[in-house]
């Protein structure tokens, strides 16, 4: 336990989205209410790591507003997604256009899917006037190593002097895409193989090899393909994005941290929230809990997060009960 721990009564609440169930604003509020029932005091901190929640945790640091772009889904359909204009800084989500969730289970096609309407979220910031975009690329559909985006981007007349940092949430490079994440959108072994080799197939034809850049295989290939073309910068979304909501000052503001996410499995290590609050957490002597919806990560795992506890909830009335049961021991 911190030696402070005793004069800092504030638990700060900092979990993921719990993807495709609840928002990490939602996760926030039901922990912390239950640590209020439970007597202790807590600071909501919603934070995202280039997935679904970034657009809403950076638009509340950084302020702005939200806008609408008419653009297309994986699979070629009009949809309308959101992006956010802060001054001359946009914030766009991959997963607003080119999202795994907006593919129906029956409808998911690895092979087809297409990172177009990403592009073209990208171009309508652009066209509004932005001169850095950032960009969050988990939750896709897609392993197209982001030909369609570029081919939208191309269209649309390019970048011009517009700056691109691309917030990714693994370190997986542009040739492992389809194997460690293709499964996840549907595709089988063959189709994995055949995926694979679409992506080295296009790593050389492209200005620059984006295969052994780390975190060029976000989005299936999408962050490298940018990489490669257009000199996109690529960060640790979790890093990015805590600095930005100013996490540190909080953490050590406070006697303990609570975070989470839908599933601790084994890619929770690296790259995610949850590994890099428990990093940061450790760093500074604070202790830190998880709460998430299923836990997949053996002992060892957990050991190398150096998690206090890990709680499980799938529920709102679970979330509670989990704030309400680690305000006891915190």
């Amino acid at each position: 336990m911190s030696p402070l721990a005793g004069i800092r009564e504030t638990v700060l609440v900092a979990p993921d989205s719990f993807k495709g169930t609840f928002t990490a604003s939602e996760v926030a509020e039901a922990i912390a209410a239950g640590l209020r029932d439970g007597g202790r005091p807590a600071d909501v901190c919603p934070a995202a790591d280039g997935g679904e929640g970034t657009l809403d945790a950076l638009l509340a640091a950084l302020g702005g507003e939200l806008r609408t772009a008419e653009v297309t889904d994986p699979l070629g359909r009009p949809i309308e997604a959101h992006y956010a204009m802060s001054g001359s800084t946009a914030i766009v989500e991959t997963a607003a256009a080119s999202g795994l969730h907006l593919v129906a289970e029956s409808e998911r096609d690895p092979q087809a899917a297409c990172t177009a309407g990403t592009g073209e979220l990208i171009m309508a910031a652009v066209a509004d006037g932005a001169q850095t975009v950032l960009l969050g690329v988990g939750g896709s559909a897609t392993s197209d190593g982001g030909s369609g985006a570029l081919e939208a981007i191309r269209r649309a007349g390019g970048l011009g002097g517009t700056r691109l940092v691309v917030l990714c949430d693994v370190r997986t490079t542009f040739a492992d895409a389809a194997r460690v994440f293709g499964p996840q959108k549907g595709a089988d072994p063959d189709v994995v193989r055949k995926l694979t080799a679409r992506l080295h197939a296009q790593a050389r034809r492209l200005p620059r090899d984006p295969r052994g850049e780390p975190m060029s295989g976000a989005a299936g290939g999408l962050s490298g393909g940018l990489w490669a073309v257009h000199g996109a910068e690529l960060v640790s979304g979790a890093s990015f994005i805590l600095d930005a909501i100013g996490f540190d000052e909080r953490m050590r503001a406070a006697r303990a941290v609570v975070t989470g996410e839908g599933r601790l499995d084994e890619q929770s290590l690296v790259g995610k929230v949850v590994s890099e609050i428990a990093t940061r957490a450790r760093q500074s002597g604070v202790p830190c809990d998880a709460v998430v919806g299923c836990r997949e990560l053996d002992a060892m795992g957990a050991r190398v997060l150096d998690l206090e506890r890990v709680l499980e909830a799938g529920t709102v009335a679970q979330l509670k009960a989990a704030g309400r049961a680690l305000a006891e021991v915190i």
